[in-house]
């Protein structure tokens, strides 16, 4: 049976367009009422450019004019280049940033669980720079002749998705962002050394924090406990230890230290945790989920418009960056509710292809059974013989 809505429409009916307009009402409603390209006009437009990875303002604009019929039902219409140009430059990104907080509550309610056995909130916090042209971003300027930003994300791996972002300057330290983060008690955190600071680690653990991090080396300590390891499981060391030195008024708490060897590489690792309860070897694979951190700078910058700007403004920049996270936690709750056994980038292909066709976004990645044109009788056979 045909399908009256696109798949696109579909798509954007998963964003509560009453919490869009409530979120704009209450901090965000301008003096005057947009003439031509509404706040959802605007987004709607940027999010087509993130999934269908238009490259410039008039590949975006030539795209409107084409498929003007299809824009009613979107609640957009056809628009200019220095319309959105305007919108993305003037209007106030934190907009958009409260719309991905109200979206990413939304998609962690039905998130998949994490895959491991424990009941604590497990996240990865890392920061990962975008690189800019100095001569076109010039307040971003990071060394002498390089410009660029910083994303600071803390992942939740219930569907990996991003809890918190933070752009800053490229100059911003990670640990001083990371210092601001407010985490739910009994949660775990799990980053790199970058992130060593016995002070926080003193505060993380008073708030009912969990961390896991690897050990910088030359950090002095006292052993006061050995634990018994499992040496199959590539276990070198399980100890509890107290810092010494300089450090030792920085946390003066307990901490326990796990040597892990990675069987297939080689290659040995020290951790470091306020986490006592769990085995050795599930503290060494809690930090190797801290990857997908990395994994997921690697796919918003492949996947969406986060390496290449449409605007070269502070917020122009700011605004197409979380219009990027919105879209990626649209994909995630459609990801989530629909039970999708693929991943994100193959869900994000799918989608270009079929994001103006009338279908049911639901029946997108299971068509059902699929029909032959005409049945299968066999070859005919003949007995040159007989003639």
């Amino acid at each position: 049976m045909a399908h009256s809505s696109t798949i696109f429409r579909q798509l954007l009916q998963l964003l509560d367009r009453n919490a869009f307009d409530s979120i704009e009402r209450k901090g965000y409603q301008p003096k005057r009422k947009y003439r031509s390209l509404t706040r959802w006009g605007q987004f709607v437009t940027m999010t087509f450019a993130h999934i269908t990875n238009r490259s410039s303002l008039r590949d975006i604009e030539d795209q409107f004019r084409i498929r003007a019929e299809s824009l009613y039902h979107l609640g957009a219409r056809p628009v200019k280049r220095s319309t959105l140009a305007d919108a993305n430059n003037s209007r106030a990104a934190g907009f958009f940033e409260a719309i991905f907080k109200h979206q990413y509550a939304k998609c962690a309610r039905c998130a998949p669980r994490k895959r491991f056995r424990f009941k604590n909130k497990l996240y990865s916090f890392d920061a990962s720079v975008v690189d800019l042209c100095l001569n076109l971003f010039p307040w971003a300027k990071f060394r002498t002749t390089k410009g660029g930003i910083k994303l600071h994300t803390l992942l939740d791996h219930d569907g990996y998705i991003p809890a918190f972002v933070k752009i800053t300057d490229a100059k911003v330290p990670d640990i001083a962002m990371a210092r601001t983060l407010k985490l739910p008690p009994f949660s775990i955190v799990v980053m790199d050394r970058a992130y060593v600071d016995f002070k926080w680690f003193n505060k993380l653990d008073t708030k009912k924090v969990l961390f896991v991090t690897r050990l910088k080396r030359g950090i002095k300590y006292k052993v006061t406990e050995r634990r018994k390891v499992i040496h199959s499981k590539g276990i070198t060391s399980d100890q509890i230890i107290e810092l010494t030195g300089t450090k030792a008024p920085d946390c003066p708490i307990p901490l326990r230290r796990v040597g892990y060897r990675d069987p297939q590489t080689g290659q040995h690792y020290v951790y470091v945790t306020n986490i006592f309860h769990l085995s050795a070897k599930t503290i060494a694979d809690i930090y190797k989920e801290r990857w997908q951190v990395e994994l997921f700078f690697k796919w918003i910058k492949q996947n969406l418009r986060i390496k290449t700007f449409l605007g070269t403004s502070k917020n122009a920049l700011m605004t197409q960056i979380w219009i990027a996270m919105v879209a990626m936690l649209l994909l995630a709750y459609y990801k989530f509710m629909a039970k999708l056994n693929y991943s994100f980038s193959q869900v994000l292909k799918l989608l270009q292809l079929s994001l103006f066709k009338k279908q049911s976004l639901w029946q997108l990645f299971d068509p059902g059974p699929t029909k032959h044109m005409l049945p299968d009788y066999g070859q005919l056979c003949f007995d040159f013989n007989s003639f």
